[in-house]
């Protein structure tokens, strides 16, 4: 990795700001999903068996740049205290281990403000990144801070990130595969594009399917449907080895209580909501001579029981693969693979939805970018 570790930095006796992502769902008053929290302690742990004092700083929802309750890290700092085993201070920096109130209820944080970058600079003297959920936002606690705190680390997370994420993109061991659903063809194309030349076949599932059948003149009933996006999907179908589903769980209406059935084209007034068995099976037959295989995008409506088998037999089929580099978007892909227990099972699960998909996009992130050069 061309950007400093954080098992490079000489950490003793110092105090270290690290930049966590804790954006986690809280209800009633409790963490509901510690992912992100579970992500970050080889990190924390490392920094302090080395000896530092640190002090954690992280977003939680969007507050508007105002002090919120609904919206305080001080649930998380109690999971933490769990999960870690030890005393976490909560709001300001004290003893070992601190987690710092939500930074976005400064309004400066989104704005990369200079003064609030200072301000959590005066916390530390050394920082580390590990918050991968947010490296494409060039924010204070992200961006703004390294220019007054150096050395700038790469946590463990992100590390991680790096190398799955950047083994895809730049040297993938083939043969190759993309897995891709979601629902719009829109939140993909630079990703595809980016595919295109890389991948031996493309699987297309999930909303965006529609989009490519209509291109290739099904019919597509009453399913999503980007029209404006037709002549991209033409493109793509022409510059690369896409796979499509053949068959399709239609219902009468987006509802879990709908009328059901399995058809092979989607008829007038029905929808498409979730790959059919065929599609499973052809899915199934490409994907498993791959070495890398890249999911991103859920191919039904997972969170709905009548629509989820086509994600779950499939993310079952790659938790089962040997010898298989499996690497699962961020998002909806990473909580389907949590919801049916096989994310412990895949090579790498990406922490980041947006993150990721920019940085499949080529795009370079400003929270990675800003961190120090190995020399």
């Amino acid at each position: 990795m061309a950007k400093l570790s954080v098992r490079d930095l000489d950490v003793k006796g110092k105090r270290v700001l690290v930049r966590v992502d804790f954006n986690v769902p809280v209800k009633d008053g409790k963490v509901a999903d510690d992912t992100r929290i579970e992500a970050s302690l080889p990190t924390i742990r490392h920094l302090l068996e080395k000896g530092a004092k640190v002090v954690l700083v992280s977003h939680l929802g969007r507050p508007e740049g105002k002090a919120d309750p609904k919206y305080s890290l001080r649930p998380v700092a109690a999971r933490l205290e769990e999960l870690i085993g030890r005393k976490v201070a909560f709001g300001e920096p004290a003893g070992e281990l601190s987690l710092l109130e939500n930074v976005r209820f400064d309004p400066g944080e989104e704005k990369n403000d200079d003064a609030l970058a200072k301000k959590l600079a005066g916390y530390g003297d050394l920082f580390v990144n590990d918050a991968f959920g947010t490296a494409h936002r060039a924010h204070a606690s992200t961006a703004g801070v390294t220019k007054y705190l150096k050395p700038a680390a790469a946590g463990f997370l992100i590390e991680k990130e790096i190398k799955y994420l950047g083994q895809v993109l730049h040297a993938p061991d083939k043969p190759f595969v993309a897995l891709l659903g979601g629902a719009k063809v829109s939140d993909k194309i630079l990703v595809l594009e980016q595919l295109a030349r890389k991948v031996d076949a493309i699987l297309v599932g999930g909303g965006m399917a529609y989009t490519f059948l209509k291109a290739r003149g099904r019919p597509i009933g009453a399913s999503k449907l980007e029209a404006d996006r037709i002549d991209t999907a033409k493109k793509i179908l022409a510059s690369s080895r896409v796979v499509l589903p053949v068959d399709h769980v239609i219902a009468d209406k987006f509802d879990a209580a709908a009328k059901t059935k399995v058809a092979d084209d989607v008829p007038e007034d029905w929808m498409g909501l979730d790959i059919g068995p065929k599609t499973v099976e052809l899915f199934k037959s490409q994907l498993k001579n791959a070495k890398t295989v890249l999911w991103n995008g859920p191919v039904g409506v997972f969170e709905m029981g009548p629509f989820s088998r086509g994600t779950r037999e499939l993310a079952e089929f790659l938790a089962g693969l040997k010898g298989v580099t499996t690497v699962v978007g961020g998002g909806d892909t990473a909580a389907a693979v949590e919801k049916f227990g096989v994310a412990g099972r895949m090579s790498h699960v990406s922490t980041g939805g947006g993150a990721s998909l920019e940085f499949l996009e080529g795009k370079e992130l400003p929270g990675i970018a800003a961190l120090t050069d190995r020399r």
